[in-house]
């Protein structure tokens, strides 16, 4: 599999070698110069998850990796349920919670963490990534106690529910937790001026298991072969997908199944009132605002990393950028989807809400579509306990963090003091 950097084509790089430099020169996204199109797509609709994931990855990675070692790290990956639920008549929640950080995330991760264990020998790696809320769980999981890897995770301190912080900053060993006075964009920038650092780049063999990792996008497009799948097992159109949208990954994905030729009508990139990338598509303006804070905090991204690939996918394909549709929603309408939802006897937490609802804001008479769940309401047990006078049950994973002490360091938002600490720790 060869991959370019978008902002240096010249630069051009294997699987193995993205999967370990994270980011190319100038920090460049990877981007794929070839997109494999895979043939008699509801052949493999009809296989289990596990199977058809092998052979969706394997069009990418088995030249390079071979499809024997392919179909061992997506066995090892993918070991959790991700059932289609249905809401109402037109809509579907694809749930993406029920890994063992009860996120989404957990699919990217687990394959990442697959990947650099039988890839990178016995090098010694630091694993630096900034979390808007789940992705910190699901690397810290996926990465915890393994040999010569030492992870540290930046988030927004008080920006996140405490359940989510509770996931992956009790867990003490090689999980290393900063919390940063300030906003995810923060976060998200202290780890790319890491990388444009070459002391710390290179003296602790800097990786990012951001959604900028090409391997944990990979990962992630198989979920959605498998929504179609079980959409296709009562229905014979393509589904409308809306998905919740923080820094594009999870779109940028789905985006890449399409491309492959999984039958999706088109895509709905839902989003807070962190709204980027709506008003760009509505009026072709890039102009971030300030990031605000929201309940949706995962989304709460004002400069998210992936657009850039997402406007290579639409160029390659040379699809229309107009037939994407963007959605921002606000507190209230917010508030008011989680509890249309819980009429619906489905109870959500504010992610699925928000692109639950600009799936119905998108849907004509006669099409349905599908939104995506990318996290277990009680991971939100403060705001939906409060919005919709509930009690929610802590499932096991979070019952088990919830007493334990938060481990983190604490510093602001200032580069030259993170360079200090992660020398003065991890070397």
């Amino acid at each position: 599999m060869e991959l370019f950097n978008l902002k240096h084509p010249s630069e051009r790089v294997s699987f193995t070698q993205a999967l370990s430099l994270g980011l190319g020169r100038d920090r460049g996204l990877f981007f794929p110069s070839k997109i494999p199109v895979l043939e008699d797509v509801e052949a493999l609709l009809a296989l289990p998850f596990v199977e058809r994931s092998q052979k969706v990855l394997g069009a990418w990675l088995a030249p390079e990796l071979g499809q024997a070692l392919v179909n061992e790290l997506v066995e090892a990956a993918f070991d959790f349920p991700l059932p289609l639920h249905r809401v109402d008549d037109q809509r579907y929640s694809l749930e993406l919670f029920h890994g063992p950080t009860l996120a989404f995330k957990d699919f990217g991760a687990r394959f990442m963490a697959q990947c650099l264990s039988r890839l990178s020998g016995k090098a010694k790696l630091t694993i630096l990534t900034a979390t808007s809320g789940d992705t910190g769980a699901a690397v810290a999981d996926a990465f915890y106690g393994l040999d010569g890897v030492q992870v540290v995770v930046l988030y927004p301190k008080g920006k996140i529910s405490l359940l989510q912080e509770k996931m992956f900053t009790t867990l003490g060993r090689n999980i290393h937790t900063l919390a940063i006075n300030s906003d995810f964009d923060a976060c998200q920038a202290l780890v790319k001026q890491a990388f444009d650092d070459p002391q710390v780049r290179d003296g602790l063999h800097l990786n990012s298991a951001n959604s900028i990792n090409i391997s944990r996008l990979l990962a992630q497009i198989c979920y959605y072969f498998e929504a179609v799948a079980q959409y296709r097992k009562q229905h014979q159109d393509s589904p409308v997908i809306a998905v919740p949208s923080g820094n594009f990954g999870n779109l940028t994905a789905g985006l890449f199944a399409k491309a492959m030729g999984l039958p999706v009508k088109r895509f709905v990139a839902a989003t807070n009132s962190n709204d980027t990338v709506p008003r760009y598509l509505e009026g072709r303006q890039w102009v971030p605002n300030n990031t605000v804070a929201t309940m949706s905090n995962a989304m709460d991204v004002s400069e998210p990393s992936n657009w850039p690939r997402v406007e290579a996918i639409f160029a390659h394909q040379g699809w229309d950028l107009n037939e994407l549709t963007g959605l921002a929603l606000d507190e209230d309408a917010t508030r008011a989807s989680l509890k249309a939802l819980e009429r619906d006897g489905y109870v959500s937490e504010p992610h699925a809400a928000i692109a639950a609802a600009a799936l119905s804001q998108t849907l004509a008479d006669d099409e349905r579509g599908i939104f995506l769940a990318t996290a277990h309401p009680a991971k939100f047990k403060d705001v939906v306990d409060r919005e919709l006078g509930l009690n929610l049950p802590l499932p096991e994973a979070l019952a088990a963090v919830a007493a334990k002490p938060v481990l983190s360091a604490e510093l602001p938002a200032d580069f030259a003091l993170l360079k200090a600490h992660l020398l003065e720790r991890l070397m």
